[in-house]
Parts: C-alpha cells; sequence; structure tokens
C-alpha cells in the first residue's frame, strides 16, 4: 500500500523556532547568544531541553512562565515570517497530489489556534494540550492514526526529532520521514538509527514531494 496522508511535526519541522527562543532569553534576562550557548549544551547532553531554563532559574515551572508572559502582554508566538520557507511550497505539491495532510505536535492550545489561523490549506491541526497526550507517548500516535482516515502504514510522519517523532512514529507503525534542520534534526542528523526508522532523509522540504512519489512508485512530480 502506498502513502495516502503525511502528517508534519511543528516546531523546527514547519516553525523555525529561533526568534521564539530569543524571547525566552529576554523573558529570563540573559543574553541571547548565551541562552542559546546553554541550550545547544543541554541537548548535546541528552537532556531535556526544559533543563535549559533551569541553568538560568532553579525551580522555573514553564506552564507557570508561559502564563505570566502572557499576563504581562508578553506571550508566546510566531506568525507567517516564522514558517520556514519551503513549507506552502511543499503543502501546495503535497495537496496537488491528493494527498490528506495534517499538523500534530507537542504545542499549546493557544499554538494550535495560532496553526489555524495561517490557513495552511491541510485537514487537521491538533496539539498535545488538545489530545491531553504528548510526544512520544505510544497513545499520541495512536490517536493521530485514529484521526487519519488511513492505516498507519498509509500515514507519513515527518519531524526533527529522532526520540519524539520517527522513532515512536516508526514503532507505531507509521511511515516517517527526517528532517535535519533545526538543533535535534543536526543533532542526530548522523545516527545511523535514522536509517533503520526513516522511510526518507530530508534536509528540506522541498525533497519531500519526490520522495514521496518514488516511496508511492511513481516518477517524481514536475515543478
Amino acid at each position: 500500500m502506498g502513502i495516502n496522508a503525511v502528517v508534519f511535526d511543528v516546531g523546527e519541522t514547519l516553525v523555525d523556532e529561533s526568534r521564539e527562543y530569543g524571547t525566552w532569553a529576554d523573558w529570563l534576562g540573559v543574553p541571547r547568544h548565551t541562552f542559546s550557548a546553554v541550550f545547544g549544551m543541554v541537548l548535546a547532553q541528552g537532556l531535556d531541553y526544559r533543563e535549559t531554563f533551569q541553568r538560568f532559574r532553579p525551580g522555573f515551572d514553564l506552564d507557570t512562565e508561559r502564563a505570566a508572559r502572557t499576563a504581562a502582554g508578553r506571550p508566546e508566538w510566531f506568525g507567517e515570517d516564522d514558517l520556514y520557507q519551503d513549507v506552502r511550497p511543499c503543502l501546495k505539491a503535497l495537496q496537488g497530489m491528493g494527498l490528506w495532510l495534517g499538523v500534530a505536535g507537542n504545542q499549546t492550545a493557544d499554538a494550535g489556534s495560532i496553526l489555524r489561523g495561517l490557513a495552511l490549506g491541510v485537514d487537521m491541526i491538533a496539539t498535545s494540550d488538545d489530545w491531553g497526550v504528548s510526544k512520544p507517548e505510544a497513545a499520541f500516535f495512536a490517536r493521530l492514526a485514529a484521526e487519519c482516515p488511513f492505516p498507519p502504514d498509509e500515514i507519513l510522519y515527518v519531524g526533527d526529532r529522532l526520540d519524539n517523532d520517527v522513532r515512536p512514529a516508526h514503532q507505531a507503525g507509521l511511515r516517517t520521514a527526517h528532517i535535519k534542520r533545526g538543533p535535534w534534526g543536526l543533532l542526530v542528523g548522523a545516527d545511523t538509527e535514522l536509517r533503520e526508522v526513516a522511510d526518507l532523509l530530508l534536509v528540506s522540504l522541498d525533497e519531500l514531494p519526490g520522495g514521496l512519489a518514488r516511496l508511492n512508485g511513481g516518477p517524481r512530480p514536475l515543478g
């Protein structure tokens, strides 16, 4: 059976999070380059990214601070300019191929509202807040499969992380694509496990329509 549905992760797959992490550095009162350096160190050590905040403010609670930012008129936010430039051309090409498209990631309900406001032209937008379950839990991918009108082996999940995206999606029976961008994508880009669990290895979403056509046994789309 071919792939009939494509579901995308959000951060560093569709949305460049550089500006948003910069606003967290501002909120913490530390230089942006310092925050980025510590963020990279935390990820390189295999720790949860939230440990970054603890290094600057022990006891930091992300949910509490999100609420405080909102109350202060400085909420987390992203917009059209934060979409990677290859996102809309890729979505348009996949729509032209007649594929069912979705977006599902570890995001807040507010982020889900922002995504819906961007009019991406997809069939589903869902967040971990909406579903009450987060990646990499198997229940997240079970819910994703339940929301999609095709069986798991006809769904391709696209993400930048091995631990949160590609590996658990593969274990749930989905097809997978890894995109090598953003801090997580670059860190694991040379990991040999990717070749075992990812059907496609991408450096840009521009490569996705052609890769899907090859997986489905058809010619590469023109344009």
